[in-house]
């Protein structure tokens, strides 16, 4: 793992998932090596306006513990985002609980990036 990101999912590695604002994570996308973005949102409420965050993956909530070993092997940081942040966080408390380190739950989630005016999906 490259060490700005280790840097950024320390406490990840310390007491379970971190937490990213929506300007922290735009960092990490403009400067390559992006984590994977999960979302775990219905698929009903994914593909529905205002969207999701460009590359985002569709895992919804009730399955993501079920998939851990698959994102596991992706070999990467992981942000989950939902709606708000309260899904997300406990998604990400389940993948931790499964074994997965660098998760992060995005602040705020779609609602607060798109409150920012940022594009979706």
């Amino acid at each position: 793992m490259m060490p700005a990101l280790s840097r950024w999912f320390r406490r990840a590695r310390q007491e379970g998932a971190a937490w990213i604002d929506i300007p922290a994570l735009q960092r990490r996308l403009a400067a390559g090596g992006a984590p994977v973005l999960v979302d775990v949102r219905e698929p009903e409420e994914y593909g529905a306006p205002p969207g999701h965050l460009p590359g985002a993956i569709n895992i919804p909530l009730a399955t993501v513990a079920g998939r851990a070993q698959e994102l596991a092997a992706r070999a990467q940081p992981i942000v989950v985002v939902c709606k708000t942040d309260r899904r997300s966080a406990k998604a990400a408390s389940e993948l931790v609980a499964a074994g997965l380190r660098d998760v992060a739950v995005l602040r705020g989630g779609t609602d607060g990036w798109h409150q920012q005016g940022l594009p979706l999906e």
